[in-house]
C-alpha cells in the first residue's frame, strides 16, 4: 500500500506519536509498503531533512494553531498517489486542514486520537475545554465524523473518550500500537547514559524519562522520593526529559530544602544510545502520569527489561498488571509512595522476574510489527471500502 500520515510535526521533541509512526513505518516498508508524512512543519528544519521517510513541509503555518493553506493544497494536488491516509492528533491545523484536503480529494483515512480526547484535560483546564467543544462543534468534530475508523490504542482510552465532547459521532477501533526495542549494544548504551550522568558512579537509580510537566506528576514523584530517600539511602533518582513549562526550578528547590540534591539527577532529553542506557541501567522506570493515552516510554522500558512504575490513569496499565511487568496504583501521593515502597522492598529474585515478565509484555502488545500489521488491517478496509 501507500499510506500518507497527516501529523503536526515530525520533531522528535513532540514525543510519543511521531516515534510510533516512523516505528509503524518502519515495519511496513519491510514488508513492501511505501510512506510519505505530510507535517506543519518549516521545510528547512533540520529534523525535517533527517527524517527517515520523505517528507513534505507545508509550514510554518501560524505560531499556536499552525494554520497554513499549503497542507490542504498538498494533500489535493498529491492524494491520487496514496492508497489511504492517517491523520495523528487533534486541535491542530494537522487534523483540520488534512481533513480538508482528504475530504475533498476522496482518500479514505482514519484518525489516531493519541490520548487527546481524555477526561481529565476537561477537568484540569475546564475553561479551555468549553473552548474546545466549540471548536469541536465547528471544526475538530467533523474529522473524526468523516474518518472510515478513528482509532484507540487501548480499551482504556476508548472508553474514557466517550462523552468528552458531545456532537458528531464516529466510527471507533482499537489497534495495536508500536513502540521501539534497543540495539543489541548493550554495553555501549550504558557507556553513553554513563557520560550524560557521571555522578552517579555506579549507583542505584529510579528512571523517570519525559516531559517535566504537572500532567506527568513530577511534582508527586519528587515528593514521595525524598520522603522515602532516608530509608533506601542506596538508590537515587534520574529525572530525564525536556522541561517545557518552567517547572523543574521548583523541583530542584525542594531537594535542596532537605538536603537532598545529590540524589536526584537531570540530564535533561535523553535520546539514542543514552537514552536505551538510562532504560537498561535502572532498577526501574516510573512514570506517574495524571493522563497518558498509551505512554511509549513505558513500552521502552519493558523492550529492555526494566520493571515499570505507573498509575491506573496510563492506559497500558491493565497490560502491565496482567503480565506482571511492574506495579500499579492511584496517582496521587500515597499512590506513588506505595508503589516506591513496594519495589524498593523487593528481593533482587522478585526484580528479576518482573524482568522477565516486562519483557515478555513487550513482546505480546508492543512489537512495531504487530502495530503495523493491526494498521494495515484498518488501512486495507477503508481502501476497499471506498473503491466499491
Amino acid at each position: 500500500m501507500r499510506v500518507l500520515r497527516v501529523i503536526a510535526s515530525v520533531d522528535p521533541r513532540t514525543g510519543g506519536p511521531i516515534e510510533g509512526l516512523k516505528l509503524s513505518a518502519t515495519a511496513m516498508r519491510e514488508d513492501g509498503h511505501e510512506t510519505e508524512v505530510a507535517t506543519l512543519d518549516n521545510p528547512s528544519a533540520s529534523f525535517v531533512t533527517d527524517f527517515p521517510f520523505p517528507v513534505h513541509a507545508c509550514g510554518p503555518g501560524t505560531k499556536i494553531y499552525g494554520y497554513t493553506p499549503a497542507l490542504a493544497r498538498w494533500i489535493g494536488d498529491n492524494a491520487h498517489r496514496f492508497d489511504a491516509a492517517v491523520v495523528h492528533g487533534l486541535w491542530n491545523h494537522a487534523s483540520i486542514g488534512g481533513w480538508q484536503g482528504l475530504r475533498k480529494a476522496g482518500l479514505p483515512y482514519v484518525v489516531f486520537t493519541h490520548g487527546m480526547l481524555d477526561p481529565w484535560f476537561r477537568q484540569a483546564y475546564p475553561l479551555k475545554h468549553m473552548l474546545k467543544q466549540a471548536f469541536w462543534t465547528f471544526a475538530q468534530g467533523k474529522v473524526l465524523r468523516d474518518a472510515d475508523q478513528v482509532l484507540f490504542t487501548s480499551e482504556e482510552e476508548r472508553l474514557a473518550a466517550r462523552g468528552v465532547f458531545f456532537g458528531h459521532s464516529y466510527s471507533e477501533r482499537v489497534v495495536a500500537y508500536a513502540a521501539g526495542a534497543p540495539a543489541e549494544n548493550e554495553q555501549q548504551q550504558r557507556a553513553a547514559f554513563q557520560q550524560m550522568v557521571p555522578e552517579l558512579n555506579g549507583r542505584r537509580y529510579l528512571l523517570f524519562l519525559s516531559r517535566i510537566h504537572p500532567k506527568k506528576g513530577c511534582d508527586l514523584l519528587i515528593d514521595a522520593f525524598l520522603a522515602l530517600a532516608g530509608n533506601h539511602t542506596d538508590i537515587d533518582l534520574v529525572v530525564a526529559g525536556p522541561d517545557q513549562v518552567g517547572m523543574k526550578a521548583e523541583l530542584v528547590a525542594k531537594a535542596a530544602a532537605v538536603g537532598l540534591s545529590h540524589r536526584i539527577h537531570w540530564p535533561g532529553m535523553l535520546g539514542g544510545d543514552a537514552k536505551w542506557g538510562a532504560f537498561r541501567s535502572a532498577d526501574a522506570f516510573i512514570l506517574p502520569s495524571h493522563q497518558e493515552n498509551f505512554g511509549i516510554v513505558v513500552a521502552e522500558a519493558m523492550a529492555c527489561g526494566t520493571p515499570v512504575l505507573v498509575t491506573n490513569k496510563v492506559n497500558i496499565w491493565r497490560e502491565v498488571v496482567a503480565t506482571g511487568a511492574g506495579l500499579v496504583d492511584e496517582d496521587d501521593q500515597d499512590g506513588i509512595s506505595r508503589m516506591l515502597e513496594k519495589f524498593l522492598m523487593m528481593t533482587s529474585a522478585d526484580r528479576a522476574e518482573v524482568s522477565d515478565a516486562a519483557k515478555a509484555c513487550f513482546n505480546t502488545y508492543f512489537r512495531p510489527k504487530v502495530a503495523a500489521d493491526a494498521l494495515l488491517a484498518v488501512l486495507r478496509n477503508a481502501s476497499q471500502g471506498r473503491s466499491k
